[in-house]
C-alpha cells in the first residue's frame, strides 16, 4: 500500500493540525519537540513532513504530498491548481484594510498606495472595488508603513486587532474571514480517493469536537 503523504507548515497551525491529526488517530508518529522534518507511520502508512506555510500548497500542487494543511491566506496568495477538500475550523482571522486612526484614506479618482504581504489578494480585492492603487511589497511589520509616509492604508491578517491599536491604526475596513484547509493533489485525490475520503471522514468527526472545545 503507498503512503499518504501530508505537508504540515510549520509553527502555529501546524502546531494545531498536529493535535487534531493526534486527537483522530493519525498523529501518532509526530513528535512535536524533534527537530524532525519528515515522520512515518508505518501502521498506518502515513508520513508527515514540516515544511514552511507558504511552501506547503507548492509541495501539494507539486505532488511531493497528497494533502497539506494551510491558511487560507496562503492558498488564495499562490497561483495553485489544488483542491481545497475541508474547513479545518482553527487558525481563524480576517482580511482587513487598515491605516491610520481618524484619517480619511479614499480617494476614489487618486491612486491609492497599498503596503501589504499579499499583493495578488489586495490587487483582486480593490480591482473588484474600481479603486485605482500602487502596491508596496513588505514581507513584515506592515503597521509601519502608512505610519512612516510609505502607504496610505495597509492590507493585513487581523486575529485580534491590537497589533494595529498598539500601532495607532484602526481597521477601515474588513474585507474577508479566513482559517485553515485540508487540500489535496488533483492526482492523488483521483488515484488514492478512497483512503482520503476515509481520511476526510475521520477529520471531520474530530473537527466538530475540536471547535466545540475551542
Amino acid at each position: 500500500m503507498d503512503f499518504i503523504n501530508i505537508a504540515l507548515a510549520k509553527g502555529r497551525l501546524g502546531d494545531e493540525a498536529y493535535k487534531l491529526l493526534k486527537a483522530a488517530g493519525l498523529g501518532g508518529s509526530i513528535d512535536p519537540d524533534s527537530r524532525k522534518l519528515i515522520f512515518k507511520d508505518e501502521e498506518k502508512k502515513i508520513s508527515f513532513v514540516y515544511v514552511k506555510p507558504s511552501d506547503v500548497v507548492t509541495y501539494v500542487q507539486n505532488g511531493v504530498a497528497d494533502l497539506g494543511v494551510a491558511g487560507k491566506d496562503v492558498i488564495l496568495e499562490s497561483d495553485n491548481d489544488v483542491y481545497e477538500i475541508l474547513d479545518l475550523g482553527f487558525g481563524k482571522c480576517r482580511f482587513a484594510v487598515a491605516g491610520v486612526k481618524g484619517e480619511k484614506i479614499y480617494k476614489k479618482d487618486e491612486i491609492l498606495r497599498v503596503a501589504t504581504k499579499y499583493p495578488r489578494i489586495s490587487k483582486k480585492y480593490f480591482d473588484e472595488r474600481g479603486q485605482k492603487i500602487r502596491l508596496i511589497k513588505l514581507n513584515g511589520s506592515v503597521e509601519l508603513a502608512p505610519l512612516v509616509g510609505l502607504s496610505d492604508v495597509i492590507v493585513d491578517l487581523v486575529e485580534t486587532g491590537k497589533t494595529l491599536k498598539a500601532n495607532g491604526l484602526e481597521v477601515i475596513e474588513d474585507m474577508f474571514e479566513v482559517s485553515a484547509k485540508l487540500i489535496c493533489n488533483r492526482v492523488s485525490y483521483r488515484f488514492k480517493f478512497d483512503r482520503i475520503n476515509d481520511l476526510i471522514k475521520c477529520l471531520e468527526e474530530m473537527e466538530v469536537q475540536y471547535c466545540e472545545d475551542n
